[in-house]
């Protein structure tokens, strides 16, 4: 019989949290031994079967619950998951990142941690969304001379960070398969009297309102013709599958960040 991953999951109580729980409680090659929340949540003592897990495992405040090799997906904010880290490097273990709107110091922070423990972390878990960045990069190749780049993406009222983490990846995987750099290219807002557009840049437009889960297109505006690259999620159960799959994949790997092209096996150069 094989191994069991035995996994933590960050904010049990909140949306993406409870999906992972049900996610967990399908795959049988998981083992769930920890349920963390904010120390401030109404669900910290409380079973986790309330939230989807199918184990009595009582949801903490601490990743204490964790030992060496276990794996911890988070997808909660920066502060929290910097704490996490912390946690993680003091017992071992690994940890799947989904948590957007980190700075430059805490980028780099956890490029340091994985110097010590191993770290998967995207701005999008979906297979179908990292099947788009592929398809992107082959675009962004064929479509450079004479083609203007936007990049639209709603989210649910409740999101707190603009653009989205996805989005921006977007914006990187297009301006790195034409040999240039995002943030040399970006324009995040547009007011006022702004003049013509800049030739080559990459425009970004954000959307926010109701409980949309996360729309994402890719506009290339030529001369006589617009092409247009669309995902729309209508579930979090797309992310929590990817997540579940990165913290199996993590299981047995050495310290090292890592995306979820290495997940799904789509790095460029690799079968």
């Amino acid at each position: 019989m094989a191994t069991k991953t035995n996994l933590a999951i960050a904010g049990a109580s909140g949306r993406m949290g409870r999906m992972l729980l049900e996610c967990a409680a399908q795959d049988p090659a998981i083992e769930l031994i920890a349920a963390l929340d904010a120390e401030q949540s109404k669900a910290i003592g409380v079973s986790a079967r309330l939230f989807g897990a199918n184990t009595d495992v009582f949801v903490t405040d601490t990743a204490n619950a964790l030992e060496s090799g276990d794996v911890l997906i988070d997808f909660t904010r920066p502060e929290g998951t910097l704490a996490y880290i912390a946690q993680c490097l003091q017992q071992n273990a690994g940890i799947v990142i989904g948590t957007t709107g980190f700075d430059a110091a805490g980028k780099a922070q956890i490029e340091a941690a994985a110097k010590e423990i191993p770290i998967v972390m995207s701005p999008n878990f979906s297979v179908g969304v990292n099947t788009v960045f592929r398809l992107l990069a082959l675009a962004a190749k064929s479509l450079q001379d004479g083609y203007d780049v936007e990049i639209l993406e709603m989210h649910h009222r409740m999101k707190v960070d603009a653009p989205s983490g996805t989005a921006i990846k977007l914006g990187e995987v297009i301006a790195e398969a034409q040999g240039s750099r995002l943030e040399d290219r970006a324009v995040y807002s547009r007011e006022g009297h702004t003049g013509e557009r800049e030739r080559g840049s990459i425009g970004f437009a954000t959307l926010r309102g109701g409980d949309v889960v996360g729309d994402h297109t890719v506009i290339f505006a030529g001369a006589g013709e617009r092409i247009e690259i669309t995902h729309k999620s209508s579930s979090r159960m797309a992310y929590a599958k990817g997540a579940i799959a990165a913290a199996k994949f993590l299981a047995s790997k050495p310290a090292g960040l890592y995306d979820m092209f290495d997940v799904l096996g789509l790095r460029e150069g690799k079968s």
